[in-house]
Formats: C-alpha cells, structure tokens, sequence
C-alpha cells in the first residue's frame, strides 16, 4: 500500500495528504475566480433591473418559466448522481463510479436540449438580441432587449461550463477504466465535484433572477 501511494504522488508533494489538498486549494481558488466573473454579471444585472424594473419585468414574462423549473430539477439530480459518483470513487468501486458519471452527463444533456428549445422557442419569437429581435409593435419596452441580452449572456456561459463538465467527465470516466483511480487517489473526481456543484448552484441563482420576478 505506501509504494501504491508513493506512485501517485508527484515529486512536489511531500505524501497524497499534501497533494490532495494543494489540488483542493487549487480547486477553491478557480472557483472563487469563477464566482468574482459571475458576480460581474449578477451585479450589473441588478443595476439595470433597479432602473427599467417594468421592461425587466417584461422579459421575464417572455421566458418560459416551466422549462425553467424544469431544467432546475435536472441538474439537481445531475448534483445528486455527481456526489455518489464522488463517493464511489472515496470506495473504489470503478464500476458505480462509471455508471454515477453516464448518468451524471446524460442529466447534462437533457438540461442542455432544454436549454436549446427555449432558445429555439425565443428565436421564433424574435426575442434574440443582435440577430432577429423585434419591439413586437412597439409592445415590447424597450429596454426588454437589454434584459435578452443578459438572459442569453448569461445562460450561455453556463452552459458553456457544463459542455466544459461533460468533457471532463468523460476523460474521467476513460481514466477509471484504465483503473487510474483507488479509495486512496480520486482527487480528480472529487474536483470535477466540486465544478460540477459550483455550476448547479450558479444556475439555481440564474433561475429565480431571470424568470421568477415577474411583481411589478
């Protein structure tokens, strides 16, 4: 057993203990530089929201709050799959920790092809900034294009990070049929946890900013 622990670690770290939390710490500090690009965007849409709340008000009565909700069910299921997949690998079971990824990306996919329909739906709505939207009339405020471009801004960005999760977890999934991964090494699972959790919980605060507050 330590000669399998001393192969794991990279001759930088003086024990797994030391390499597992400078990756932790790694980790942290991504995330935090990921929550500070967030808060950019949350911030400057509140501002704008304060100064137009009807034409904000607008736009979220334009989005289709039940695809909504239901892409927030999926992907707290998808947080619910990635944490066993995290402790499967704290197990060494390879075999659960696979089938805990498949299921973890398949609930990504879905949310994603949710995603795609809603975008499809407000394309024929002419909802989509810069390419095809249309002030209806003049029934539109204004101002409702602004609240479009950060809808589709921000919801892009999210969806540009769980493509970029599915992808990891794919390279997780090649890496634990090789038998990379032990009860004593998964740190790169129980990382790609950690982004998987931080991009569940960006997408549970985008949720009620962007659809639910529909008060004048």
């Amino acid at each position: 057993m330590a000669e399998a622990n001393r192969a794991i670690v990279a001759e930088q770290f003086a024990d797994a203990d030391q390499q597992n939390e400078s990756a932790t710490l790694g980790m942290w500090t991504f995330l935090a530089t990921e929550v500070l690009f967030f808060g950019v965007l949350f911030a400057s849409y509140t501002v704008c929201r304060i100064r137009w709340p009807n034409a904000f008000r607008a736009g979220s009565l334009d989005l289709k709050w039940y695809l909504g909700a239901i892409n927030t069910a999926v992907l707290l299921f998808s947080s619910f799959s990635m944490a066993m997949a995290v402790r499967f690998a704290a197990l060494g079971d390879s075999r659960r920790i696979i089938r805990a990824l498949l299921a973890t990306i398949a609930l990504a996919v879905v949310f994603l092809v949710i995603k795609g329909t809603e975008y499809s739906i407000e394309w024929h709505e002419q909802l989509v900034p810069w390419l095809n939207y249309s002030s209806d009339g003049g029934l539109r405020p204004p101002q409702e294009e602004l609240f479009m471009s950060f809808y589709f801004t921000m919801t892009a960005i999210h969806a540009l990070h769980m493509i970029i999760g599915i992808g990891i977890m794919l390279v997780l999934i090649w890496m634990t049929r090789r038998g990379r991964f032990s009860a004593d090494w998964h740190s790169p699972v129980e990382m790609t946890g950690l982004y998987w959790h931080f991009v569940d919980v960006v997408w549970v605060f985008l949720f009620p900013v962007l659809y639910l507050l529909r008060n004048p």
